[in-house]
């Protein structure tokens, strides 16, 4: 008992100045402490002004497609864009128009589509 004892006091000893800069500066561990600064760099945080908009209505005969986009972000007109499902690229339109409300008509160039797929600029 008594040598399980002077063994962890040791692990709570003072610390020398090597040891604890050691610790602040996180070279021991194998993730940066939060909030590290990389030799003075400042973080540019940006938002996100992509495109984004989802497939409302599909017409397969046609190859068009209805797409919806939040209010105030419509693509401009002979825009490309492209599908997603689940991640995965499917397809390609071109913005062509009418427009109506948040809503705007596309074809559909390559690939297809289904109802609720995503439509990205990028």
């Amino acid at each position: 008992m008594l040598c399980a004892a002077l063994i962890l006091s040791g692990c709570f000893g003072k610390r020398t100045n090597g040891q604890q800069d050691s610790v602040r500066s996180g070279a021991d561990s194998a993730f940066p402490s939060v909030g590290t600064n990389y030799g003075n760099q400042k973080l540019i945080v940006t938002p996100g002004n992509s495109l984004v908009g989802k497939v409302a209505f599909v017409n397969t005969t046609a190859r068009f497609v209805v797409l919806n986009f939040p209010i105030g972000q419509l693509p401009a007109i002979d825009q490309h864009l492209n599908v997603y499902r689940s991640g995965l690229k499917v397809g390609e339109v071109k913005v062509t128009g009418p427009q109506y409300d948040d809503n705007i008509v596309a074809d559909l160039l390559a690939g297809d589509s289904e109802i609720g797929d995503q439509v990205r600029d990028r």
